[in-house]
């Protein structure tokens, strides 16, 4: 999801939720701590020089239960992030606590924000010999078929 998608839904929703991945809720009580731009720049490894940035929104959950972030302030967070760091409409990515950081993209099911699950891949499969198309066989199945043979000493096979 791009920052002007998400100025669009916020208007038209009562309430600002987040669902994890595995359909529990952020609670409710969370408070989006950083919105900012995450630039990096990288080589990977076919030796390409890249750049990525996003939109990153932080969202922490802290002891004050009755604190609720309603659309309008989620909105005016983020338009005083694109004012005054210049934000671009960039994907949004969504760190979040877990067991570790967690960065998840982020969606929308006409209820809730989802926080979708992130996946790396190799970008330089062309140049990694990543041939995907290669048969995969069981060492066991090398020598099905053929005639056994078996290496003594003196055996001359060694």
């Amino acid at each position: 999801m791009k920052l002007s998608e998400i100025k669009d839904l916020l208007p038209l929703l009562d309430t600002v939720s987040f669902e994890l991945p595995d359909k529990t809720m952020v609670p409710e009580h969370f408070h989006v701590t950083e919105v900012g731009v995450i630039a990096k720049d990288f080589i990977d490894c076919g030796g390409t020089v890249r750049s990525e940035k996003v939109a990153n929104f932080q969202l922490w959950d802290a002891n004050d239960t009755d604190h609720r972030l309603k659309p309008a302030k989620l909105l005016n967070i983020i338009n005083l992030s694109e004012r005054v760091l210049g934000m671009e409409d960039l994907e949004i990515e969504v760190e979040y606590q877990g067991t570790t950081i967690g960065k998840y993209d982020l969606g929308h099911n006409g209820v809730h924000f989802t926080l979708l699950v992130k996946k790396t891949a190799c970008l330089a499969s062309d140049k990694c010999d990543m041939d995907n198309n290669k048969q995969k066989v069981k060492l066991s199945d090398l020598n099905a078929g053929k005639e056994k043979t078996s290496c003594s000493p003196g055996g001359g096979c060694c």
